[in-house]
């Protein structure tokens, strides 16, 4: 607006004081509950290069909105880069009514920037009208329920982009532009304090969260004291919790990939965010009311299988899993969980060192009777059978195929006489007493051995001793059979076996970003016949997060629903990397007419060796 009279400058004023006033008192709140929360044990900021790398990619360039839906993602993308581009033309109008323009379209530059802008307000208004049909007309399911607030938004975008353009190419008279100047000021002033009070408050939020989350992924944060017994009252939510439950954009990524959403359980990851949201909104800052109840509950929380695809998903930083945990730290730390087979759990890890509760002797009896020769400390590996492999028929089939194919390849290896579970069940479901003292006498254990390097067939154990360890000890580096088996394939006799498709397990892909090595095997011995959800968008077996040894109480089998997008391939064969997978997938199997091979990429190697091997099962 060019000149404009002082009672214009004063009522802007008035209507700008209303509006920060508006917004901060919607802000405040929020504020103050992310402010006064527990602060979070064991976090640091420092280095700063890897946030700022990630800031870049995750912010800037929006590239998990984008990556798994394209169209949406770059439509959400646009009205971002649009907001950014927006910036400067917001201080440029509200400087313009008090007599003060900023830019001018008299200067290089000021052409220049107007019109990129101006691109970017066409741009933008597309991409809202998208998005809005898409929201109230196709209505995807995960989107949630309609809100009204949604539908303003969109509408105060698109107002603001087309009076903008109105602006820009001077479309109308003096007079009109007058108003159409009010007009777009107006929307402004309505939008700001609209902000804090919806799930849009991630516009100002989600930067400072994709910054500050903890670095890697899924990550179970230490306990701060004795007295922290995880997340079980108002007094226990953290700071990186309540800044990520107010982030919460409600896109419902989270609730998609979810395997316990998509096979009809309670849980909803998406809920277990805006659950926190609603407690700190309905309760004080340090409340000592129970977190698991009428917001967050407690059945859903334990039918978590800490797949991660919700945290792998998430476009704005949330992390689902340190929450998750942190609830069932709390439920069972306090001794609040009462659950049957969790407790059988826990007295068969303290009575046995397993969670199958089978004596040890059983495991003494099945190395002498496979052969394997016990680590001595000159051996280049150590090969940590785990649970599985130890104590379960198959796992202890994938451990004789692994064994040949290193004799096939003259890598020595011995394996420990005595093994205690790694604590995986015991971490993942909350209990840290049973966890510590397994991964303390673990540690103990491979010191008085020397073991200097490990190699197992469990994800899962890999990931627990590499990582979850370390809060008692550093272990020796370990890594899975399925990357020594890639870095030797070339080595190993090829046999093809017509179309093989394969299972990514969860603590193998999206846990350890390892995706190619077991495909660097699996295709040695055939055509691969990649199934409908792979890679880092695979569809989790149901084993994890303890819940192999809890089992499924509601809806339909997670690892029933994943068998029948394998066998959807066509495949003749299914290859597993993980025995909880291999043994779900069995039992999945079990009764289907012309069910296909289940093997691990171990027994594909080894049955291609010159002398017979096992050969799977059918």
């Amino acid at each position: 607006m060019h000149d404009p009279a002082p009672a214009e400058s004063a009522l802007l004023l008035v209507l700008l004081a209303l509006s920060a006033a508006a917004a901060w008192r919607r802000f405040r709140p929020v504020w103050i509950r992310i402010r006064t929360a527990r602060p979070d044990a064991g976090y640091r900021l420092r280095p700063l290069g890897p946030r700022l790398a990630r800031f870049a990619r995750e912010v800037l360039a929006q590239a998990k909105v984008i990556r798994y839906r394209p169209l949406p993602g770059l439509a959400h993308a646009v009205v971002f880069w649009g907001f950014l581009a927006f910036a400067g033309v917001t201080v440029h109008h509200l400087a313009s009514g008090f007599g003060f323009p900023l830019l001018s379209r008299e200067t290089a530059f000021g052409r220049a920037y107007f019109g990129a802008v101006a691109v970017f307000a066409a741009a933008v208004a597309v991409a809202i009208t998208g998005l809005a049909v898409r929201r109230f007309l196709v209505r995807p399911r995960w989107l949630g329920k309609i809100s009204a607030e949604s539908g303003l938004i969109a509408l105060l975008i698109f107002l603001l982009m087309a009076t903008y353009l109105v602006d820009y190419f001077e479309a109308g008279s003096p007079a009109l532009l007058r108003a159409n100047w009010w007009l777009h000021t107006a929307v402004l002033l309505v939008f700001l304090p609209l902000i804090p009070g919806t799930k849009h408050l991630h516009l100002a939020l989600s930067p400072v969260t994709v910054f500050l989350k903890r670095p890697g992924f899924a990550e179970i944060p230490p306990l701060a004291d004795d007295d922290d017994f995880g997340l079980d009252t108002g007094k226990d939510v953290t700071r990186l919790i309540a800044l990520q439950a107010f982030t919460c954009v409600e896109c419902g990524r989270c609730t998609e990939h979810c395997p316990a959403a998509a096979t009809g359980k309670e849980l909803d990851p998406k809920q277990v965010a805006l659950g926190f949201r609603d407690y700190l909104r309905a309760h004080p800052p340090g409340a000592e009311a129970p977190l698991l109840g009428a917001h967050l509950s407690e059945e859903a929380i334990f039918q978590c299988t800490t797949c991660g695809a919700c945290e792998y998903q998430c476009p704005v930083g949330v992390q689902h899993l340190p929450a998750i945990l942190g609830l069932r730290r709390g439920a069972v730390n306090t001794g609040r969980w009462d659950d049957d087979h969790g407790s059988q759990l826990f007295v068969n890890l303290e009575r046995h060192g397993n969670p199958m509760g089978i004596p040890a002797a059983e495991r003494r009896r099945f190395l002498e009777e496979a052969g394997l020769p016990l680590y001595d400390g000159s051996q280049e590996y150590c090969l940590w059978l785990g649970c599985m492999g130890a104590y379960d028929d198959q796992g202890r089939q994938v451990v004789r195929a692994l064994a040949r194919v290193l004799e096939y390849l003259e890598i020595s290896f011995g394996v420990l006489p005595q093994e205690k579970c790694t604590g995986d069940a015991a971490r993942r479901l909350g209990n840290d007493l049973a966890f510590g003292e397994l991964a303390a006498e673990n540690l103990e254990m491979l010191s008085e051995r020397k073991v200097r390097r490990l190699v197992s067939i469990c994800p899962h154990c890999v990931r627990t001793i590499s990582t979850d360890w370390r809060e008692y000890g550093e272990a020796p580096p370990i890594e899975h059979h399925s990357e020594l088996l890639a870095r030797h394939a070339h080595r190993l006799p090829e046999r093809r076996e017509g179309s093989i498709t394969f299972h990514d397990p969860c603590y193998l892909g999206r846990y350890r970003e390892e995706y190619e090595a077991p495909r660097a095997v699996v295709r040695r011995y055939g055509a691969l016949a990649e199934p409908e959800r792979t890679r880092d968008r695979a569809f989790c077996c149901g084993a994890g997060g303890g819940l192999f040894f809890l089992g499924e109480e509601q809806g339909e089998r997670i690892n029933r629903a994943r068998t029948a997008q394998l066998v959807a391939t066509g495949a003749g064969t299914i290859a597993a990397a993980c025995p909880f997978c291999r043994s779900m997938f069995r039992d999945a199997l079990t009764g289907r007419e012309e069910a296909p091979q289940l093997v691990d990429v171990a027994e594909l190697a080894a049955r291609a060796l010159p002398s017979e091997g096992s050969a799977g099962e059918g």
